[in-house]
């Protein structure tokens, strides 16, 4: 066995929970920051990951999916197990303890005590990019695509600030559950995902 094909043995397999938004580009990530990208929509096939990427999309439909496939339930119990996720923009809202703006149907996974705004930078056509410096990634700031983006109102309990932007918080982390606003899976810059990668190796 080459030492390439030994390495990817033992790589981590890591889901990307694939109902709805950017999968593709979340999978090519992970594959570069070292690891097995997955696409999840099966609690099965939630059973065999040994973290989670919960993509961008829209809220309210990823959270009815995740009911439609019976995966809420089962995601819930595995955060509160410790499975290390890491949720961009929608999913951000997805690992939030309580969110503003929601229906009033709306279900979030949870697993960070903070309260979220949704679309709070805006519609689509205000779109930007930014530079973001994230507490805990070297190398300088990233550059963060916020699409139709949430922010954090506030944190509580553990939950620890990583970044903000514009006066608000566009980064949080609690236990092995990571969240920002933005979408780093669509700049080429994968140091975001390369820290989730450590706190999956870390967790493991």
């Amino acid at each position: 066995m080459s030492s390439t094909s030994a390495t990817a043995s033992h790589a981590p397999v890591v889901g990307v929970l694939a109902l709805q938004g950017d999968v593709r580009e979340h999978l090519a990530a992970l594959a570069a920051s070292g690891v097995q990208g997955r696409p999840v929509r099966r609690p099965e096939e939630l059973a065999e990951v040994a973290g989670l990427v919960i993509p961008g999309g829209e809220s309210t439909t990823m959270s009815k999916l995740a009911v439609a496939f019976g995966l809420l339930e089962p995601l819930r119990e595995r955060v509160r197990a410790g499975l290390p996720v890491y949720g961009t923009c929608a999913g951000m809202i997805m690992v939030a303890n309580k969110i503003l703006d929601g229906r009033d149907d709306q279900e979030t996974i949870g697993g960070i005590d903070m309260i979220v705004r949704r679309n709070a930078f805006g519609r689509q056509n205000e779109s930007f990019e930014a530079e973001v410096g994230i507490k805990g990634i070297e190398g300088g700031p990233v550059e963060g695509v916020f699409i139709r983006a949430p922010w954090v109102e506030s944190v509580g309990g553990e939950a620890e600030v990583l970044a903000t932007y514009g006066g608000h918080t566009v980064a949080v982390r609690q236990g092995n559950v990571l969240a920002t606003s933005f979408h780093p899976e669509l700049t080429g810059d994968h140091r975001v995902h390369a820290l989730f990668v450590d706190m999956i190796r870390a967790a493991s």
